[in-house]
């Protein structure tokens, strides 16, 4: 069963991407009503694509790189929130994202859209327990780095390079504690303001980034 792209970039990354696109509509040779309909939303931005259903990955194959670089995500439901950080991830040269089967977003055509694109490039993974894959990274080498804004540890002041899993939580309760209990550091981000936390997608940016520069500086 075919799945659907919708907006400029999500198509254009479609269009050089992994999945084969069957058919492309576009304004104005397609009206807005019947785009919309097609899109299943109002934002398609006058362009729709026919695609190939998502290609999941294995999570375990993202640990045979001695260096890898992983983002887990802990039952985020918010399909622009894990949109988001797959663009970030994506940019930042992550080896894939991984996410849970149950309570999570799954790529959909908004998380596309919301991605710019980068799902069709960034590998994707999904797993049925969370914390035993954790386990398994361990026993393969990696790191685990929770965010938590009550981590004792400044995320700069962890060593993000070689085989690292950053795991991150949902939007309002954080991560889970058997989650948090797989973790070898929670790590946490100062912050100045009134608002006392980042919203997940700003906290993988942040993470992703001090991972690069850090690996960069290696």
């Amino acid at each position: 069963m075919a799945d659907i792209v919708y907006g400029r970039r999500a198509v254009a990354e479609a269009e050089r991407g992994r999945r084969a696109v069957h058919r492309v509509w576009r304004a104005p040779e397609t009206d807005a009503a019947e785009l919309t309909r097609l899109a299943g939303s109002p934002d398609h931005q006058g362009v729709v694509a026919e695609v190939d259903p998502y290609p999941y990955a294995g999570a375990d194959e993202f640990l045979a790189r001695p260096d890898c670089l992983i983002v887990a995500l802990d039952q985020i439901q918010d399909p622009q929130n894990l949109g988001a950080v797959a663009r970030s991830a994506e940019v930042a040269g992550a080896t894939g994202l991984v996410l849970t089967e149950r309570r999570s977003a799954s790529v959909t055509p908004a998380v596309a859209k919301a991605s710019a694109g980068a799902v069709e490039h960034l590998p994707i993974a999904r797993v049925t327990n969370l914390a035993d894959w954790l386990v398994r990274a361990k026993d393969e080498g990696a790191w685990i780095y929770g965010a938590d804004a009550g981590g004792e540890t400044n995320y700069s002041d962890a060593d993000l390079t070689g085989k690292v899993v950053l795991v991150l939580g949902s939007e309002g309760a954080g991560l889970r504690r058997l989650v948090a209990e797989r973790c070898d550091l929670l790590v946490s981000i100062p912050v100045r303001g009134r608002v006392d936390s980042l919203n997940v997608s700003a906290t993988a940016a942040v993470l992703l980034f001090e991972a690069y520069r850090q690996r960069r500086a290696a």
